[in-house]
């Protein structure tokens, strides 16, 4: 993994940390909001060079990371500086800054990716070996996903990949409303302790009523799953 720029700041995070003092600590140090999906919020270095995604709640989070350490050598993937799991289900990946990519290259570029043709073969083997174990592993594990907004430039002009896993937030949140005991037996409690948090900034809003109405049916649903007696 390439050295962190933010090492110093994390070395402050305490083990306990969640994404909100995560996004406190950053922004105190000068770091500015410099994008936001529904899943996550970035912020970006005093110097340019650097974004921090943090996001309240990811589960996909550590299998996107572990995709970017696998397939650096390919340099299809973004840099990652360091990856750090956030208390109550968050993730907080510092990487290099990434620009946007022109549409038809991002969709030329999956493309490549959906034929595995040569020049992105060992980036289509990790990506398929590591979302494989994910989909194993993960409740709720989508797709790979294949927006073109998920292909974007780095500083050198390489088109790179990011974020291709996701929960399937639909049906999670879905089965969360209607069957909360589902989820509660599928994830840990302190795994989504902020799943009403997310930004949800494309599919929004979430009127704060129905992220309250959530949360006191998942709490029912952990305490008629706690031990009696």
């Amino acid at each position: 993994m390439a050295t962190d720029p933010a090492a110093p700041l994390l070395s402050q995070l305490e083990p306990d940390a969640d994404h909100r003092d995560a996004e406190r600590l950053f922004r105190e140090a000068g770091w500015q909001p410099c994008g936001a999906g529904d899943w996550a919020i970035a912020l970006r270095s005093p110097d340019g060079e650097v974004v921090a995604r943090i996001s309240p709640f990811d589960p996909t989070g550590p299998y996107t990371a572990e995709l970017y350490r696998d397939a650096a050598g390919t340099g299809q993937v973004p840099t990652l500086f360091a990856h750090r799991r956030l208390a109550g289900g968050g993730d907080l990946q510092i990487m290099e800054w990434l620009r946007e990519a022109n549409e038809a290259d991002a969709v030329a570029f999956h493309a490549l990716i959906a034929d595995g043709t040569p020049e992105v073969a060992a980036l289509v083997d990790s990506i398929r070996r590591i979302h494989a174990r994910a989909q194993a592993e993960l409740p709720w594990c989508g797709p790979l996903d294949e927006n073109p907004s998920n292909v974007m430039r780095s500083g050198d002009d390489r088109l790179v990949l990011t974020d291709p896993y996701y929960a399937d937030g639909p049906a999670l949140y879905e089965t969360a409303a209607s069957d909360p005991d589902a989820v509660v037996a599928s994830i840990p409690a302190e795994e989504r302790r902020f799943m009403t948090e997310i930004p949800l900034t494309w599919s929004g809003p979430w009127p704060a009523e129905s992220r309250e109405g959530m949360r006191r049916r998942l709490d029912a649903a952990d305490a008629r799953r706690a031990p009696q007696g």
